[in-house]
């Protein structure tokens, strides 16, 4: 269980809209749960997951499909790994997407190649580091 789901999903729905798309979902669909009644959500993991309240694709991160991704205006990763951090900061930023990472304990990968701006979100009992796409001048 991820003890602040509710918090991270209250923060999306309160600032995105339509498509938004969970990588590494493993056997943990909480926040993907909270959202699916109120945006477009799509869950993703290398390993097949048999989800019926939300839509699953089976992808791998290293290697992705992007039309799964794209048109997404956030996607979001609890707890990766950072070894994966790197791919999923990749995909949002080819797809113009926000990322939001909540990482496990106090790790933080260096994702600034992709994203100029980040910044630590403290939200409520949450927090995530949210990487926000460039806006086209």
């Amino acid at each position: 269980m991820i003890p602040d789901y509710e918090d991270i999903a209250e923060y999306i729905i309160n600032h995105y809209k339509n498509k938004v798309v969970e990588v590494g979902v493993g056997n943990l669909p909480q926040v993907a749960h909270l959202l699916k009644d109120k945006l477009d959500i799509l869950v993703t993991d290398i390993n097949p997951q048999n989800f019926t309240a939300v839509k699953f694709c089976k992808d791998d991160i290293f290697n992705p499909d992007k039309g799964i991704y794209r048109n997404a205006s956030l996607i979001y990763s609890i707890r990766p790994p950072i070894d994966i951090q790197d791919a999923i900061a990749k995909i949002a930023k080819e797809v113009g997407s926000d990322l939001i990472i909540r990482p496990f304990g106090n790790e933080k990968a260096d994702l600034g190649k992709y994203f100029k701006e980040y910044s630590l979100v403290n939200y409520k009992k949450t927090r995530f580091y949210l990487f926000q796409k460039e806006e086209k001048v």
